[in-house]
């Protein structure tokens, strides 16, 4: 077996996990195969003769590639990151990047869980690293203080704050227990298509708005009434598919992220066990203003 085959069988046995890592830390399925594919042209310019644990030594630079590119990123997103490797990878076992799978970024995105991916996205490059590394792959906080420049103290400090802002507050409170209830019936009755279900969780008053970006073209920004917002809901409930529920601003409500991306939230007032308001944000710089946290279970 020449050098080369001997390289890509190892770095073919540790792809799944790499991928796994750069996706968490990417929340971009095109960027994590582009985190991977450096990894592979870095061991290649390397060879395997001195490093002693190769997973562990493909691990490290994964996370700083990912690191670089968390850093790198504008505010926006692109869901193509241009990709100048392509031309200077080895033919093995690194191969071009295939057109973009939404189907397979979903199921990705679905197993890691839409509201994580979203949370995760929200934390500075160092915190989402720190996090991920260590709450997800049981990394030692030596080995990522080594990859972020931190001290190990610095670097469990680091986790430690992502985690507050990832898991949110303490156990919830009896309010955010019923609310949970409460919003847990509407989803389902969405999912569900069952007009019957979600009217039962709506006050007959209830008054939804949504702002200009998330507002139906045609149709007016606010609905009053339970039955007629409900009619409505259940003929355009697709999205339910991909919402979640999570803490917005310290009160239970939902988001809707497609891939693992922010698309809407809606936020709830409650009286009597039922939803008495509903405002639905689609505007991107209204999202970003959001604090969002996962719900405790």
């Amino acid at each position: 077996m020449t050098e080369s085959q001997f390289l890509a069988d190892r770095f073919e046995e540790n792809r799944d996990h790499l991928r796994a890592v750069a996706y968490r830390m990417l929340g971009s399925l095109p960027e994590a195969d582009d985190a991977v594919q450096e990894a592979w042209l870095r061991l290649s310019r390397t060879g395997a003769g001195n490093i002693e644990n190769l997973g562990g030594w493909l691990t490290t630079v994964v996370a700083r590639v990912c690191l670089d590119m968390l850093r790198a990123r504008t505010a926006r997103r692109e869901d193509d990151l241009p990709n100048a490797l392509s031309d200077q990878l080895p033919a093995q076992p690194a191969r071009r990047r295939a057109a973009p799978n939404p189907e397979q970024e979903v199921l990705l995105a679905d197993s890691v869980g839409l509201a994580l991916m979203v949370v995760l996205d929200r934390l500075a490059p160092a915190e989402r690293l720190a996090f991920v590394l260590h709450d997800m792959f049981d990394l030692s906080f030596d080995e990522i203080a080594s990859i972020i420049g931190r001290s190990p103290a610095a670097t469990r400090q680091l986790a430690s704050r992502a985690r507050r802002r990832v898991r949110g507050g303490p156990t919830p409170r009896s309010a955010i227990s019923e609310q949970r209830r409460v919003v847990d019936k509407f989803l389902a009755a969405l999912r569900a298509g069952d007009f019957q279900a979600l009217i039962s969780v709506l006050d007959p008053d209830v008054v939804v708005q949504a702002d200009a970006t998330a507002a139906t073209p045609g149709l007016p920004g606010e609905v009053r009434g339970g039955e007629a917002w409900a009619r409505r809901a259940i003929t355009a409930a697709q999205g339910a598919k991909a919402a979640s529920i999570a803490l917005i601003n310290g009160e239970v409500g939902i988001i809707v992220a497609p891939r693992g991306r922010l698309f809407r939230a809606l936020r709830f007032t409650f009286a009597n066990g039922r939803i008495t308001g509903i405002k639905v944000v689609g505007d991107q710089a209204a999202l970003a203003t959001l604090d969002l946290s996962l719900l405790n279970d």
